[in-house]
């Protein structure tokens, strides 16, 4: 289910970045509204919160196609994800963990031992949790900025 919303999240990528590009050049271009702020707070806080969303979903789909290529066919085990490590390591595989949250494939060694199949899924963790504080604190910027708008 995660590979199809996966392959959903790689054509709304490409929207989110037009979208994104089209309200820079609006913000950009002379005549704006002076209250537009606050809608720029809250359209930005929903725009990050979308691109940690669409992360996030493109991780867990790349965890699941992991998962399924690693149980089936002839050429399964050990994991593929697993056999770009050192040979040492390739070695002594006997299988694989997979997780979904946080995002992850682990290959697990014979004394139980795991290590990360790829850096791939550290640094979009990273951004999946950077997207949501900063979506949290334009948020608050948003809620604080009407409130300092209503009261002057």
């Amino acid at each position: 289910m995660f590979a199809l919303l996966a392959f959903a999240a790689l054509f709304a990528a490409p929207v989110w970045v037009i979208a994104v590009v089209v309200r820079l050049l609006s913000v950009v271009l002379r005549g704006r509204r002076p209250d537009r702020r606050v809608g720029l707070f809250r359209w930005g806080a929903g725009m990050v919160a979308a691109a940690g969303v669409i992360l996030l979903v493109m991780a867990l789909g790349a965890v699941e196609m992991s998962d399924h290529e690693s149980r089936s066919g002839t050429n399964s085990s050990p994991a593929p994800a697993c056999r770009d490590a050192a040979p040492h390591l390739v070695e002594r595989l006997v299988g694989h963990r997979a997780s979904y949250l946080p995002p992850s494939f682990d290959c697990v060694l014979e004394d139980g031992a795991t290590y990360p199949s790829s850096g791939g899924y550290v640094w979009v963790n990273g951004l999946v949790v950077t997207c949501a504080v900063v979506s949290v604190l334009l948020a608050v910027g948003a809620r604080y900025r009407a409130d300092v708008t209503f009261f002057d």
